[in-house]
């Protein structure tokens, strides 16, 4: 885990480090999402490539960006392979998956430069383990999940880096909170010791169609520069989570700094 601004892994592995750097055994290991070593390889290079050129469309800099590799169905081992791709960036979203691959993965000399991003809707009776092991919250969405990661990052001596998760679709199946109660609930946890609110989250509806969540990105967008402007949180008010496989790319366009990328890496 790493203080301050998440580390950026896209401009940390460049294209020859991922091709001449990295061994891979040809007879490949099977990835839950259909994967192989090399098949990964190809498709996060070509991950990167497409990050490039949105950044290049939004005329945003390689930094603005943290690529999150989505890696719930991924094994230690499996990640592992990631890291020596060049990834540092992970989210999870079970705490007891996401332990026990932190513990396989500690004897990793790069351990101490990951970042764990818990990204699953988070009970309330696990918020000291995602308090303890996690270094970005991507799902708060309630009160009183609020008040106890508040209370577990004072009485664990940390201020906690949480983000809003939004609804913005107003999918029943999605979690978060509807867009006009926001500002409302911002107001009521923004004074909490515990806590440093660093953005927003929302996940898109999926669409055949990448475009048409452009207005979900840019909803989320507003509703961020609204608490910006009304409340002048500061700079660690800096993160809007938003875009997966499907329509990263759009989110990129419409300001997104952290992506999060499952099956575009590592197959359907």
């Amino acid at each position: 885990m790493t203080n301050g601004r998440l580390s950026k892994d896209f401009p940390l592995a460049p294209r020859s480090f991922i091709v001449n750097s990295v061994p891979f055994n040809i007879k490949t290991y099977s990835f839950r999402w259909g994967a192989t070593t090399l098949n990964m390889e190809k498709n996060l290079e070509s991950v990167r490539e497409r990050i490039s050129k949105a950044l290049a469309v939004a005329g945003r800099k390689a930094e603005d960006l943290t690529m999150l590799a989505v890696t719930k169905y991924i094994n230690a081992g499996e990640i592992k392979k990631l890291v020596h791709l060049g990834i540092r960036d992970f989210g999870e979203n079970r705490i007891q998956d996401a332990l026990n691959k932190q513990e396989e993965l500690s004897t990793l000399t790069l351990t101490s430069n990951l970042n764990w991003h818990y990204i699953g809707s988070l009970q309330t009776n696990k918020a000291r383990q995602a308090v303890a092991n996690f270094d970005l919250i991507h799902s708060l969405d309630r009160f009183n999940l609020a008040t106890e990661l508040n209370r577990q990052g004072v009485m664990q001596g940390k201020k906690v880096p949480v983000l809003i998760q939004v609804n913005i679709s107003g999918e029943v199946t999605k979690h978060g909170l509807a867009p006009d109660e926001v500002i409302d609930f911002y107001q009521k946890i923004m004074r909490m010791p515990g806590l440093t609110l660093s953005g927003l989250m929302t996940m898109a509806p999926y669409m055949s169609d990448p475009q048409g969540t452009r207005p979900v990105f840019q909803k989320l967008r507003i509703l961020f520069e609204r608490i910006k402007q009304e409340f002048n949180p500061g700079p660690q008010w800096r993160e809007l989570s938003m875009g997966m496989s499907n329509d990263f790319e759009v989110a990129i366009e419409e300001g997104a700094t952290i992506v999060r990328i499952g099956s575009a890496i590592f197959g359907s």
